[in-house]
């Protein structure tokens, strides 16, 4: 039987930023829209407060959870236990991208290891936490973080990465804006 809280408890907290995946799961308001599912991973979210956390938005194929959160703010972000203790957490909230040179990015990028491919950083302020077992979710052995992405990211520099971004990253796959206005 699943639980569910207001804020995220304190005794989530660790869980939380221990795991080394979770999902990003977001969509736009038109029915026929796609609705993205992402998995992220390698040390990049972070815990802020009870209400409030954020994930290190790294720079790849597109654009999706930028753009949905730009227009409707609607953001779930998912964690599940492959070692130990069956748990799956559901964050539910409202996200927004917080960019580069927007007034809280320096102090938020701060809270994660530096990486060349930053794009931006979401932050979910949290309406509803939602706990249930992971009976069904496998044991899985952790092998280690995998470096392609960075290394792709330094190869490309800051004005490769730039020019990426123009090209691929300026709408979601619907056409919304994600990095252009």
């Amino acid at each position: 039987m699943g639980r569910f809280f207001d804020a995220i408890p304190d005794h989530l907290v660790d869980w939380l930023e221990e795991q080394p995946i979770f999902f990003v799961a977001s969509a736009p308001l038109a029915g026929e829209g796609h609705v993205n599912v992402s998995p992220k991973g390698d040390d990049t979210f972070r815990v802020i407060d009870a209400g409030t956390v954020a994930y290190l938005d790294l720079t790849g194929s597109g654009a999706e959870t930028i753009a949905h959160v730009r227009e409707n703010g609607r953001l779930t972000i998912m964690f599940c236990a492959f070692a130990g203790k069956p748990n799956i957490v559901r964050l539910f909230g409202r996200g927004e991208a917080v960019l580069p040179g927007q007034a809280d990015f320096a102090a938020l990028v701060a809270r994660f290891p530096a990486k060349a491919g930053t794009r931006a950083v979401i932050r979910l302020h949290v309406e509803q936490v939602g706990s249930s077992c992971g009976y069904s979710v496998p044991f899985m052995d952790l092998v280690g973080p995998r470096t392609t992405l960075d290394d792709w990211s330094q190869r490309k520099g800051p004005e490769g990465l730039d020019e990426y971004r123009a090209e691929k990253n300026a709408t979601s796959l619907d056409g919304l804006p994600a990095l252009t206005d």
